[in-house]
Formats: structure tokens, C-alpha cells, sequence
């Protein structure tokens, strides 16, 4: 469970988005374990944010929350492009870094890994059209100072406003 002092930088801004200010790479990676410990069958998580801001760190404690095994090291897949792990639901993280035709995204299977059963984790998320994306809960991590960052969560699909819901529970003071 998160530590409770990180609630000061929670802002529940509407029903399907809320902002999270983390204080330290170690924050990131347990608001990304939260996350992970709340989803309950697959979905689509779209990491938008500039380099280092911190997108593999939040996949890094996604894979915690998902039971994903400690012995898996969870790097960025820039050259692999996608990443697949075992959890309580498979973990498929893809990075489109390096790629720039949409063609590329076909290519490397992107579109079947939307099957719905796996959790699916991309980062690079903005060079692909949200409209292949069924339903998916974007995740925008953005630099305050050295320390600090924006995490920014929209949620898009009946599908994924139900998570929501369960993410703000987690996040709430009360």
C-alpha cells in the first residue's frame, strides 16, 4: 500500500482524471504498483511524457503490482520494442521510441496484443492513433523539477472509468 504522506499532491480533477504529484523515483514505481494491484483483466495503459520523466520507472512498479515475478528485470523494450512478463495477467510492455511508420506498429504485432487479456503497457504512446485503441487509461508523467513530476491519469472506456473509480479509492485521504 502506498504511504499516505504522497496523498498532498492528489487532485481529483473530474470523474475520469486525477493527478498525482510524485516526489521521487520511488514514488513513481509505488503509484505504479497501486495501479497494478487495482486492474483485474486487461486493459491498455498509454505512457506519454518526455525521455526520463519516468514511464519505466511507473512500468517497473506496474509489474510489482501485477505479481509479476522480482527475479524479471523490467527495462525499457527501445530495441526489443515489446517486453512480455508473467503476472496475475500477462504484462506486455511495448516502447515505439525508435519507431515512426505506422506500418512498423503492425509489423511487430502491436495491434494483436489488444486482445483484451493482457495488460498492455506502452510507452511512446502518442506516436500511434488513440482510435486503435479500444478503451485505455492514459497515464502523462511530466516534469515538475529534478524530483517532482505530474502524473496525469485520463481514463477512456466504461471499462476503464470502473478502474478509475478503484484508482481514486486508492489515492484518497479519507
Amino acid at each position: 500500500m502506498l504511504k499516505r504522506p504522497i496523498a498532498y499532491g492528489v487532485k481529483v480533477l473530474k470523474n475520469n482524471y486525477l493527478r498525482i504529484t510524485s516526489r521521487s523515483v520511488e514514488e513513481t514505481r509505488a503509484i505504479g504498483e497501486e495501479i497494478g494491484r487495482q486492474i483485474k483483466s486487461g486493459i491498455i495503459i498509454a505512457l506519454t511524457g518526455d525521455l526520463g520523466a519516468g514511464k519505466t520507472a511507473f512500468i517497473q512498479g506496474l509489474a510489482k503490482g501485477l505479481e509479476v515475478s522480482e527475479n524479471c528485470y523490467i527495462t525499457s523494450p527501445t530495441y526489443t520494442l515489446i517486453n512480455e512478463y508473467a503476472g496475475k495477467l500477462p504484462l506486455l510492455h511495448i516502447d515505439l521510441y525508435r519507431l515512426d511508420n505506422p506500418d512498423d506498429f503492425e509489423d511487430i504485432g502491436l495491434y494483436e496484443a489488444f486482445d483484451g487479456n493482457n495488460v498492455v503497457a506502452i510507452e511512446w504512446a502518442e506516436k500511434i492513433a488513440k482510435e486503435a485503441f479500444p478503451e485505455y487509461i492514459e497515464i502523462r508523467i511530466d516534469f515538475n523539477d529534478e524530483e517532482t513530476r505530474d502524473i496525469t491519469i485520463n481514463a477512456y472506456g466504461p471499462k476503464t472509468i470502473g478502474l478509475m473509480e478503484e484508482i481514486k479509492k486508492s489515492f484518497s485521504c479519507n
